[in-house]
């Protein structure tokens, strides 16, 4: 009984559909698809967010047009942030 059962059991370790490297490779499939997904779920709120400024009206459009041109008003100081990388 306990050789059938090892047998069984090497059969499954060693079978390509059903091996523990081919669930670990799908396993990190999965993660990178996860994380893949929160990402596009961020990026499709920040779209979001911009579309609905472009819909509420002039002011949000033209404060959007400013941010993204470098632009300025004569009353108001601009400071443009660089990333360190």
């Amino acid at each position: 009984m306990l050789i059938i059962g090892g047998i069984f059991i090497g059969a499954l370790y060693l079978d390509d559909e059903t091996s523990v490297k081919l669930n670990m490779e799908f396993d990190r499939q999965i993660n990178g698809l996860k994380k893949e997904i929160a990402l596009n779920r961020d990026s499709a709120r920040y779209y979001r967010e911009r579309r609905e400024g472009i819909e509420r009206g002039k002011a949000d459009l033209e404060h959007m047009a400013r941010e993204q041109f470098h632009m300025q008003r004569p009353t108001e100081d601009v400071f443009i942030l660089v990333d360190g990388d």
